[in-house]
This record gives structure tokens, sequence and C-alpha cells, in this order.
């Protein structure tokens, strides 16, 4: 029975949408009847998509949450199957004390697999293991004709890399099943390095990606001058021999309790706050052993953490642009520290050229940033100015940090998207997939 709610919504807040309904999905083999919905249909998992691809307005969502139960686990080859909605939050906590850990993993672990599947995630260790998609082996993807599909690299093959990186529109993932990779404890080694400007980022990070497994950066985005893109530089490899298993614990939970007024995030004070967190790493190098939770996952520690910006919600930015001309990664980052604009949470780092089996995966090699911005009225000025420096660089957008990229852009940063088209179920949709190609919601 179909139940309305009117609060799904993306993790950036923007745009706001409204589903006409959402339908629980609780069993794999009592599914819904798709094509006796009126309208569209796509499928919702924890909402932390930061724009618009898990949102259907004025259509129905599919809330694939309830399917959450563990399937098969290969604890000899590290080989796990679960249904969609299983949160990656509950494979780390069953594998990590067996002796695994997930191949990729973003920067939170509430995530779906499903999710993890249509967004093809990555993280910190892109350049030594490439995307989420690079592990799947296999998943069951229903169709709205009823048709149900296994697809792996030897079976529905192309369904297969579509689904991979395909924004959740090709179909109902109901299962699937993915390699995992062993670790020696709960560990990480990892260094801190602070470095001034951006051509010393790229002097740490080319001595460090070799030996590195995990490689990631945060940028003072609104640093101008000798300063430009400073930052520091975190490194770190999985600890071997393993401490004691009580000897470190994730952080302490906290929550954002309400809304802060937006007026409290504006250029003075995010400066100030960018400043700040450059100034707490007075060490030029430091060197620490830290638990999985708090390195792969620092803003989990703060519930809520999206209220801070206020009800105008955020936008989150993020980008790849080849790095054999290093201008155009200066040039960019000149743009958006002269900006006025500002931003806090730069994330900043190297893709490696490993190739993701998905259609529509974002990576490419390169340099990669992601800056959350404040929803403001001026914003889109410098964006829209953004996107047409990383279309000449030859770089595209995340669709799943996206919310107002035009369809020229989107159709120019990937070519193959009438391809993929082909094999989007004609049932489902998104606001973003219609925004994107000019198409209208049935």
């Amino acid at each position: 029975m179909a139940t309305i709610i009117k609060h799904y919504r993306s993790w950036g807040r923007f745009p706001k949408s409204t589903p006409k309904q959402v339908i629980p999905v609780q069993w794999r083999s009592e599914l819904p009847d798709f094509n006796a919905i009126e309208g569209t249909v796509l499928p919702f998992g924890y909402g932390r998509t930061y724009g618009d691809v898990c949102l259907n307005n004025g259509g129905t969502l599919l809330d694939t949450t309830f399917l959450n139960r563990m399937l098969a686990f290969d604890e000899e080859n590290g080989i796990v199957c679960v249904e969609a909605g299983v949160s990656l939050e509950d494979i780390v906590s069953f594998i990590v004390p067996r002796g695994w850990f997930l191949p990729v993993t973003p920067g939170t672990k509430y995530v779906s697999v499903a999710g993890a599947i249509a967004n093809d995630v990555h993280g910190k260790n892109h350049h030594s293991a490439g995307t989420f998609g690079c592990f799947v082996t296999r998943f069951e993807l229903v169709r709205s004709s009823g048709e149900r599909l296994i697809c792996s690299p030897d079976e529905n093959t192309e369904l297969f890399k579509a689904t991979i990186g395909g924004l959740g529109l090709t179909g109902l993932i109901t299962w699937a099943e993915f390699r995992l990779k062993p670790i020696p404890s709960r560990l990480i080694d990892v260094e801190r390095i602070r470095f001034e400007n951006l051509g010393e980022f790229y002097e740490i990070d080319d001595e460090s990606v070799e030996d590195y497994e995990y490689t990631v950066s945060w940028v003072d985005a609104m640093a101008t001058g000798e300063h430009l893109a400073r930052g520091v530089y975190m490194r770190g490899r999985h600890f071997d021999p393993p401490l004691p298993s009580n000897g470190h614990l994730s952080l302490p939970e906290v929550r954002v309790p309400f809304d802060l007024p937006s007026v409290l995030l504006n250029k003075f004070t995010l400066k100030a706050m960018s400043s700040g967190f450059y100034g707490l790493n007075f060490r030029k190098e430091s060197r620490s052993i830290e638990h999985i939770n708090p390195y792969f996952y620092p803003l989990d520690s703060i519930k809520d953490w999206n209220k801070g910006y206020g009800t105008r919600g955020f936008l989150q930015y993020q980008f790849c642009v080849p790095d054999k001309d290093r201008k155009a990664v200066r040039e960019i980052s000149k743009t958006i520290a002269n900006s006025g604009e500002g931003v806090f949470l730069t994330v900043f780092k190297r893709f490696g050229d490993l190739e993701s089996p998905g259609m529509l995966s974002f990576p490419r090699p390169g340099i990669t940033y992601a800056l959350d911005f404040p929803n403001t009225p001026t914003l889109e000025n410098l964006l829209s100015r953004l996107d047409d420096m990383v279309l000449e660089a030859g770089g595209r957008l995340y669709p799943a940090k996206d919310a107002r990229m035009s369809a020229r852009h989107f159709q120019a940063f990937y070519p193959n998207w009438q391809e993929f088209a082909r094999y989007v179920d004609p049932k489902f949709s998104s606001s973003f997939w219609r925004r994107v190609t000019g198409e209208t919601a049935c």
C-alpha cells in the first residue's frame, strides 16, 4: 500500500521536491506492478546524493531501505551478497571484525549498496582501486516489464555496464554481490602534511600515490596569491601489525539539532573557519594511528550536519579535469578563490587511470575538486562560469552531486549519454534526467 511522504529529499536539500507518492519495497518476491503506477518511478535509498538524481518530483519513489537483508558471505574469498537497501554501515560493522573491508567507500557509510552501484561511488583510493563498480560481480535487475535479469560482466553485459553509474534509471536492483578486500586490522596509519600552495600539493602527491593506498586533501579554497589552494594532505594505509581492537574508538556522535540561520554562513565566517582549520594543523607533518570509522567517515559523527547550511540548503560542486596541463587546475582555483563566494568543505585529490565498467561513471584520470557552497542568490554566476572552464579543460561534473547543470553541459560532459539512454527503463525517470535531457514526465 502506498504511503504519502512529503519529506524525501536529497542531502543538499536543494532543489525542493515533492513526490506524488512513496511506495515501500519490502520483499524481493513481492514487487509492485510498476506499469500500474501512474507516472514515472525511481528507486530511493538513504538520500545521500546531493542534488536531484535521487528525486522524482511529482512522480513515485520506491523506498528500497526495507530490502536490508544480508544474503550470503563467503568469508574465505571475501565475497558478500546483500539486498539492495543494505547500508554500507551495516556491511562495515559485519565484515571489519572478520578481517575484511569495503574495496571502495565514499565519505559516508549511510549509503545503500544499490546507491553505491547507481552512482558508481569512488573514495580515497581511486588511484589504486578505481570505483565501486570495479568490484561488483553481479546483481539482479528488475525491469518495469516484470523481467528479472541477472547482470554481470558475462551476462546481460550491456545492462550491467549501464546500471553501474546509471543513476537508478535502468530498473530496480533487488540484490547485489561484490568483492571485499582483506585488511590486517581495524586501524589506519595516517600522515598529514601541510602544503602552502598548489605546487607543493603536486610534489607531495607525486611521491605518495605509489606507496599509499589512500590519499586525499582538504584545501582552503578561499586562500589567494602565494597561498592559492593551500591545504592539508592526508595519506594512509592499513596498519599492520594490529593493535588491540579496543585501543581506538569511533568518534562520538553529535547532532545539529536545528537549521542554522543562513546569515551565519557568509564569505567572512567561512574564510575564518577555513583559516582556523588550516591553522589547527600547525605542524608541517604529523602521524597518527586511527580507527577506520573516523578516518573514512569523519562527518558521519555529526548527525544532520547538512542543517548547518540552513533551510536554503547547499550545493556540492564536484568536477574532475585532466591534469596534464596543470594550468587549468590553477585557473579554476583562482576563479573560486576570487569569486567572493564562501566555501568551507573542499576535497581535492587525484583520480587514477583505472577504468570503471559503468557507461556514465564520473571519474577520469586527473584532479577532482568537491566544494560545498551555501545556496546564495549569486552562486549560479560562479558555477556557470566553472561549468565552461571545466568543459574547456576536457573535464566533467559528477551527477550524484549535481543540482543545476544544464542539458548542454551534461551532454557535452557525457557524449555517450544517448547510447546509455537506450538502456533506460521506459517507466523510470528522475528530476535530474528530465533536466539534462529535456524529457518530460509521462
